[in-house]
């Protein structure tokens, strides 16, 4: 049976982006079944994967927290099994960005104090078990129906609200997933919060470029790229996560010249790939990776300061 190597990550993991920031590349999740033999080494036992998924990503978007607040054994298993300067970012629990028992969203609850700081403060006492190893946290909304608030402003409102109150040591972001409400009202309620809004590639939204072209996509200390692509699409085609069968390089580059942009600003950033965007999360965020540095070394090439002073 094959035994994990110890827990260390590649120093050139871990460093910034030539001439820039630093990004950070990894996956939505990491315990795939169908990753062993086609990402982890045949032979290894499940209970080992985050820790050599560790020695070739410098950090993972935890899926698992949408569910539930993780056992505080569990956290410290995460914890013991990654090496200092890995990120581990997680999502906030779904009573709390959703808060409906059904499909629909709960807006008599979603966000209220009385129906969601308790279970708020139950995932930041378990996410900060952590310590230097936690990575952001995401407020993954749902899109809103119709008539679900009566206005976005009422939900902004109730976002913005929900931010001030967070207990200071934490690093958030938001999600939206309602197309119309990408404008720069939105950007500015994050920005008076110093909370970066995320970028996605998935179906009914903008891309990250044409997001940039509206407004400035910065609106706290990092950026925060999501690859979730269209679920619907791909499951016609496989649910089984062991290759990719779309192929998506045309976008990719576009968010590759995005995060050349975003290093270029100094803006660190982590990025993250789900199975459901191409079939195989680990190929997609590789090939985004090599495209984010070819697309670094076109903009140094480009620049006469670069050329004068090599």
């Amino acid at each position: 049976m094959a035994q994990p190597p110890e827990t260390s990550v590649p120093a050139s993991l871990f460093g910034p982006a030539p001439g820039g920031a630093r990004i950070r590349f990894g996956t939505s999740s990491f315990s795939a079944p169908e990753w062993a033999g086609t990402f982890y080494p045949r032979g290894l036992r499940p209970a080992d994967f985050l820790r050599w998924y560790a020695t070739q990503f410098d950090t993972v978007e935890v899926d698992a927290t949408y569910y539930h607040v993780p056992e505080p054994a569990t956290v410290d298993a995460w914890r013991e099994k990654v090496p200092d300067g890995f990120a581990l970012a997680a999502k906030f629990p779904r009573s709390i960005v959703h808060a409906g028992a059904g499909l629909d969203p709960d807006p008599a609850k979603l966000l209220l104090p009385d129906a969601t700081y308790a279970e708020r403060d139950a995932f930041l006492n378990a996410m900060g078990r952590l310590g230097g190893r936690l990575g952001p946290l995401l407020l993954q909304f749902p899109r809103f129906p119709p008539g679900c608030f009566p206005d976005r402003g009422v939900f902004f409102d109730r976002l913005e609200r929900f931010l001030a109150d967070l207990p200071g040591g934490f690093a958030c972001c938001v999600e939206i997933r309602n197309a119309e409400w990408m404008h720069a009202q939105f950007a500015d309620r994050c920005r008076r919060r110093s909370t970066p809004l995320v970028l996605v590639d998935r179906a009914g939204m903008p891309h990250g470029d044409e997001v940039e072209r509206e407004l400035d996509p910065v609106t706290g200390g990092f950026a925060y790229v999501r690859l979730l692509g269209d679920r619907q699409r791909i499951e016609r085609i496989t649910t089984r996560w062991e290759r990719e069968v779309i192929d998506h390089r045309p976008s990719l580059e576009r968010w590759a010249a995005l995060l050349a942009r975003l290093a270029a600003r100094d803006v660190p950033a982590y990025v993250y790939a789900n199975n459901h965007y191409a079939g195989h999360a680990p190929t997609t965020i590789r090939r985004l990776q090599q495209m984010f540095h070819s697309a670094l070394a076109r903009r140094s090439d480009s620049d006469p300061q670069s050329r004068s002073s090599a």
